[in-house]
């Protein structure tokens, strides 16, 4: 009997253990979503409060509406775009892919150890790195990086990515007054931001950019690609001809195909396939060249004659030094020469061909060339020794 009590006591003990158990986990749930709650109240009032300055201030860039800009309009645009990218399925990737991906796209190294939460990158010159919060214009097209939220964006003012009239309605009545500024002609209404033409339309688009973009680059999404080729081209072609990021092909299409209809057969296309990164040292984008063989045909090499017209152009380049144009017109020659076995001299739709290729004429000019090849080993390219046999035959053919 006592046996029978015992258990009985335990078995008490243990049901209202549970309960206990129970009630203290349910409270620690309601007080995670009341803390969640609380965080998202406060990050929508912290929100607002910017929101509102820039309200005041307006949109007119050329009287000074975003002089004073910092980086606290920056948080407050990435914490939306945070909100934008996971309700539209945005996975989170650790710390180390994310910077695996930002120096694969951009060349740049994310230091976890410093305090800064932000690197800019400089879309007209990529190897300023001296951080400045400087919202969007035509001026300014910096992508700022978020090492916090592992995302990316143009600094864009809030009002040009949420329809702020709906989702902050309490701020209306700002827009109600009008903006004046003193000038030099006197005092001047500005255009507040309600008076933007398209305004719903602006932010639409930007919000589809801030998807696109990140999902794309660092969820490996390709659904976007065909988007950001349609909508975002002025972004992909930076990506390519900046940065030299080269592995999305239809990207690569994008661009040497603008610079065909552009260009044609300009030698500037050398300036975009032979760069110095921000060490000064030499890189060579060998998918442009191998985009370049893959699109020349019998009847169309514009972009091969523009690779060759380069190569012609490069003896009075200052921009390498005399090593690096050896390489150079290895890779040029590489690419180029293998065609004229077959199409010296033809002429057929789009394709001129000459009588013999740049690395020919250029070997005529200067026969220390060889020796330098050879003394790399012909820098590991597939096709540049038979190319340098094939030369070799046909000048010592023609001193006999």
């Amino acid at each position: 009997m006592g046996k029978v009590q015992g258990k009985l006591i335990v078995t008490k003990i243990l049901i209202a253990s549970s309960f206990f158990c129970l009630l203290q986990c349910q409270e620690k749930k309601q007080e995670s979503r009341n803390l969640s709650t609380k965080n998202n109240t406060m990050h929508k009032t912290e929100i607002s409060s910017i929101l509102e300055e820039q309200l005041k201030k307006g949109a007119a860039e050329e009287y000074g509406s975003f002089s004073n800009y910092s980086e606290k309009d920056l948080n407050a645009l990435i914490e939306l775009e945070d909100s934008i990218l996971q309700s539209n399925g945005y996975k989170n990737i650790t710390n180390d892919q994310f910077a695996a991906k930002i120096e694969q796209i951009f060349g740049r190294k994310i230091d976890y150890t410093t305090s800064n939460n932000f690197l800019k990158v400089d879309t007209y010159n990529k190897c300023d790195k001296e951080l400045s919060f400087v919202p969007l214009s035509a001026e300014y097209q910096n992508i700022y990086i978020s090492k916090k939220y592992k995302l990316l964006s143009y600094f864009y003012p809030l009002p040009l990515l949420i329809d702020y009239q709906k989702s902050y309605p309490g701020l209306r009545k700002i827009e109600e007054v009008p903006i004046e500024v003193e000038t030099n002609e006197g005092r001047l209404k500005v255009n507040r931001w309600k008076d933007i033409p398209n305004l719903k339309e602006q932010q639409k688009k930007n919000t589809q950019i801030v998807v696109a973009r990140n999902m794309y680059l660092f969820n490996d999404n390709k659904t976007y690609v065909t988007w950001l080729v349609t909508q975002d081209p002025t972004f992909v072609k930076t990506l390519v001809k900046q940065f030299g990021y080269t592995k999305e092909s239809k990207f690569n299409d994008l661009t040497m195909n603008d610079y065909l209809n552009n260009y044609q057969t300009s030698s500037d296309i050398g300036d975009v396939i032979f760069t110095k990164n921000c060490n000064g040292k030499l890189e060579i984008r060998t998918e442009l060249l191998k985009y370049i063989k893959e699109h020349t045909k019998s009847d169309e090499n514009r972009l091969l004659t523009a690779l060759e017209n380069f190569g012609y152009a490069l003896k009075d380049n200052n921009s390498f030094t005399p090593d690096e144009k050896y390489k150079i017109l290895a890779y040029i020659g590489n690419t180029v020469d293998p065609f004229y076995l077959n199409f010296a001299g033809v002429n057929s739709g789009n394709a001129v061909w000459n009588a013999e290729s740049v690395l020919y004429n250029s070997i005529v000019k200067d026969r220390n060339i060889i020796s330098v090849f050879q003394k790399n080993n012909y820098y590991d390219l597939p096709d540049l020794k038979d190319s340098l046999m094939r030369i070799q035959g046909i000048i010592e053919h023609s001193s006999e």
